[in-house]
């Protein structure tokens, strides 16, 4: 499998959401991250805008299929990756991480107007936009040339200052785990 894109969600296009504004219903996929950052992130989802996705990213953490994952790719003043539950297991080899999925199906495209900014979270695929499957990625900055190309899955609403210090690198030397990852209604 060819190495997948990811450039984590970025709040939404008019207007931007602002750390702590959920935009409704949504579940809350909740992360507890370990390592250099070290915290709870709160992300609001999105099934209005990304039905499919919100429902395959909620089923593998209630599976914990996202438990003890690294964020794998992490570009300062871009976004930081993660999700790789095939290669990106912590305490694993991973050489490959970034390269894989889960054993669920690659989804549709569902790109809405949302803009890419600061917290909004995106769903990673390759170069096929109908390739999302688990990797997700949160943004550090807007990136609005990421707008109508990548599917837009929630925005973080608590923990932006966890996702700030994030291990950097591609992979990073020592990277941060998504030890626990849940879903609140």
């Amino acid at each position: 499998m060819s190495r997948k894109f990811v450039l984590v969600a970025a709040l939404l296009a008019s207007p931007a959401f602002a750390e702590g504004e959920p935009d409704g219903p949504g579940p809350n996929l909740v992360i507890q991250v370990a390592g250099q950052a070290n915290g709870t992130i709160v992300i609001d989802m999105l099934p209005d805008r990304a039905p499919k996705h919100v429902a395959q990213m909620t089923a593998l953490a209630t599976a914990g299929a996202y438990d003890n994952v690294v964020f794998h790719r992490v570009i300062d003043g871009f976004m930081a990756q993660t999700g790789d539950v095939q290669f990106g297991k912590s305490g694993g080899d991973l050489s490959m991480a970034g390269a894989g999925g889960s054993e669920m199906p690659d989804l549709p495209a569902e790109f809405s107007d949302i803009s890419f900014q600061r917290g909004i979270v995106g769903m990673a695929r390759s170069q096929d936009p109908n390739s999302g499957n688990s990797q997700f990625f949160i943004m550090f900055a807007p990136g609005e040339f990421l707008d109508g190309q990548y599917t837009v899955v929630g925005h973080v609403v608590s923990g932006m200052d966890v996702v700030d210090q994030i291990a950097m690198g591609e992979p990073p030397t020592t990277p941060d785990v998504m030890t626990r990852v849940s879903v609140q209604p």
